[in-house]
């Protein structure tokens, strides 16, 4: 059965190596069978959430919604069947652009119901338990969805320069995630 697959990527430099592995996993997805779109966030307009409020009194609906394209992400995202988030790790956390985005999940939180995650990261530490700090603020975001269910980490390790990732394990496991998804 073909599944909708939604693939976040929040490098902020096209073909960076997380951006890389993002590819590899639409790939596999795509060669599977599934319907697959990326979104490079560094390419979207996604203000921060002001804390007002308005989505709780509006029914989910946010006072910037008509300001930029955080709505018509949080559309794809209620409506995947798997969600693959995927960030550079800059000083042990998400890139900016991700966090800023699962902020303004506020507003549709409680509509992400039943999604297939799988996380991806990159990282100049050569180190997998290094990586776990960011999987764990992934796992903060998904853990008040319901019914959320982690399929696959791909640790994109000891890369530093752009391209790096591309002679590394991290490349077929992200490929065979997606085939796999």
């Amino acid at each position: 059965m073909s599944k909708k697959v939604l693939i976040l990527s929040s490098s902020p430099r096209k073909n960076g190596n997380s951006d890389i592995l993002c590819d590899q996993f639409a790939k596999g997805a795509a060669e599977a069978g599934n319907d697959v779109e990326k979104i490079f966030l560094a390419d979207r307009k996604i203000n921060y959430c002001i804390g007002c409020g308005a989505c709780v009194s509006n029914k989910g609906v946010c006072s910037q919604d008509k300001k930029d394209d955080a709505a018509e992400i949080l559309d794809k995202m209620v409506k995947a069947d798997v969600i693959v988030m995927a960030t550079p790790v800059y000083f042990y956390t998400m890139a900016g652009q991700m966090k800023t985005l699962i902020d303004r999940c506020c507003s549709r939180y409680t509509m992400m119901n039943d999604k297939e995650l799988y996380f991806i990261a990159t990282a100049a530490v050569n180190s997998k338990p290094a990586l776990e700090r960011t999987f764990e603020e992934f796992r903060g975001f998904t853990s008040c969805l319901e019914n959320p269910v982690e399929k696959g980490l791909v640790y994109g390790i000891g890369t530093w320069n752009k391209g790096e990732i591309r002679d590394t394990e991290a490349m077929k496991e992200a490929y065979e995630m997606g085939k796999s998804c």
